[in-house]
């Protein structure tokens, strides 16, 4: 396994629509156990294939306290089933060190995915774990959750997290 290297805003294949998987082989399985890594490497509880510049559709989760439950959902199809909605702020790996909100999600949803054999599975997630696949599979989708902002707060936060990483290389070059 290896730890993939996350893509940040603004690239432009965080806006662009993952198709669907075909292929359920050695390969497929190689890739989500590297999703996997990297998502626990960064300390993330969810990314998308979009954020390791992969445009396919597959989303990995682990909300568990301890961890160690990840969940791979291939070609992912979410739908409400309540139409109460949970307003959170929310982060995301391809915005480090950014949160922002309030981010509106369904606070109960049924899941409709493939395992990594390709064979159908379905679910229902509640509150965390369904805000988490939701804010994953809106990547699959070309989308970030900054796109639900304001454009005035989503301009702020993309200026705020370009003065951080300028910062973080000045800091790296002075490691040199």
């Amino acid at each position: 396994m290896s730890v993939l290297k996350i893509i940040t805003i603004p690239h432009p294949t965080l806006k662009k629509i993952a198709k669907l998987v075909t292929k359920f082989n050695a390969e497929l399985e190689q890739f989500v156990n590297d999703m996997i890594e990297t998502m626990y490497a960064e300390d993330g509880v969810g990314l998308a294939a979009n954020q390791v510049n992969i445009l396919k559709r597959i989303v990995v989760v682990d909300c568990s306290d301890e961890r160690n439950e990840p969940l791979a959902l291939i070609n992912p199809v979410i739908t409400p089933l309540s139409d109460e909605i949970e307003d959170l702020e929310e982060g995301c790996l391809s915005i480090p060190e950014m949160r922002a909100g309030p981010i509106s999600r369904y606070t109960h949803i049924r899941v409709d995915a493939q395992n990594i054999n390709g064979e159908p599975i379905s679910f229902e997630a509640e509150f965390f774990l369904a805000r988490c696949i939701q804010h994953e599979v809106d990547h699959l989708e070309g989308k970030v959750y900054i796109d639900y902002l304001s454009p005035l707060k989503r301009e702020r936060l993309i200026v705020k997290m370009k003065k951080l990483q300028k910062e973080k290389e000045m800091e790296e070059q002075d490691e040199l």
